[in-house]
């Protein structure tokens, strides 16, 4: 009974859905690192790594989002759009003289109308989420453009309200880190969190592993698409100001790829396509393996045209792993350890 009781922790660790992709991601993480290192030793410059951790930031809050979409089974190409609207409108709010709070906040609302919109079509309308994402995405790249009159915006200037903003979402350091990299860790807490300790969480596997079984159990499927596109929205509406206070302006195509790096940092780290598998702590795995790869073939001298063909090979890679592997295996089906009681479970 003692030894069994030892081996328990470590068992249970391994039971935990998508743990088996983490560690595969993590040891390919660690072996990216170390031939990067190799052909570069400046890598690992404490400079570099400061950088590397703000350029992965921006990545893993996208990847947090479209994880929680690609749990339910569905997908959301609006990221990059939401990410530019919400970078355009800002910035122009503050070069028009709105107060900072005041413009964070109502760009706030508009990155989370476009989630609700998302939510609202998928689910109660029953649109296929690569239309109804299309869609949305063409509308908010749209806004972001007609923001400021088809133009880039000027500089939000130098003021404290200005000042203020930029040291918030990017500059501003505490403990020795930047500002961005907090945000970021605060996200990944809030969310995970809530994937993998709530009832909304549960549902949200539900979903995806099987949604028939998950309306039997009574899980409502609009409230709960709608959440995981609204927490969507939610990182891509912040990413859009981190990008507003990295430049101090706001550009019209800000974004653009950003729904590719939300889906690469997601499917290498292990969240199925598929639906109903895979944990936030592999979306960090997964972004940081994307965040790599871009720095250190940047190092290496490789061209930008290299670098995407070696991310996409990567995200085709991981996927059609997850297709094979699927295949052979059952859906996820929720631990009764983890998962309260059962009557709230889908079964």
């Amino acid at each position: 009974m003692e030894k069994k009781t030892q081996a328990s922790p470590f068992k249970r660790m391994m039971a935990i859905r998508g743990m088996g992709q983490v560690i595969t991601a993590a040891i390919g993480l660690i072996i990216l690192m170390i031939a990067f290192s190799i052909l570069n030793s400046s890598f690992f410059g404490g400079r570099n790594i400061g950088n590397l951790l703000r350029q992965i930031a921006p990545t893993l809050i996208t990847g947090i989002g479209q994880s929680f979409v690609l749990i339910t089974g569905n997908i959301d190409l609006s990221i990059g759009s939401v990410v530019g609207m919400s970078c355009m409108l800002s910035a122009t709010m503050m070069t028009k003289g709105v107060d900072p709070l005041a413009a964070v906040i109502i760009t706030l609302i508009c990155g989370l109308a476009v989630g609700i919109i998302n939510g609202e079509l998928v689910a109660r309308f029953k649109l296929p989420p690569f239309i109804a994402t299309l869609g949305t995405m063409t509308i908010a790249r749209g806004i972001a453009q007609i923001a400021n009159n088809n133009y880039n915006t000027d500089s939000i200037g130098e003021g404290a309200g200005a000042t203020a903003f930029r040291n918030f979402f990017y500059y501003a350091k505490i403990l020795g880190l930047y500002n961005t990299i907090w945000i970021a860790a605060v996200i990944w807490l809030v969310f995970n969190f809530i994937l993998s300790r709530t009832r909304t969480g549960r549902h949200v596997y539900a979903i995806g592993s099987n949604i028939d079984a998950a309306k039997l159990s009574g899980v409502n499927i609009v409230s709960t698409t709608t959440f995981v596109y609204l927490v969507s929205a939610f990182c891509s509406t912040v990413v859009g100001m981190i990008i507003c206070a990295t430049s101090g302006m706001g550009t019209m195509d800000a974004g653009n790829s950003y729904e590719m790096y939300a889906v690469a940092a997601s499917v290498i780290g292990g969240v199925s396509t598929l639906g109903g598998q895979g944990i936030l702590l592999g979306t960090v795995m997964g972004a940081a393996i994307w965040g790599v790869l871009q720095n250190g073939l940047q190092f290496a001298g490789a061209p930008v045209a290299i670098r995407n063909i070696v991310i996409g090979i990567i995200v085709v890679l991981s996927v059609l792993m997850d297709v094979i592997l699927r295949g052979r295996k059952p859906h996820y089906q929720p631990e009764k350890a983890d998962n309260g009681p059962s009557g709230e479970k889908a079964k």
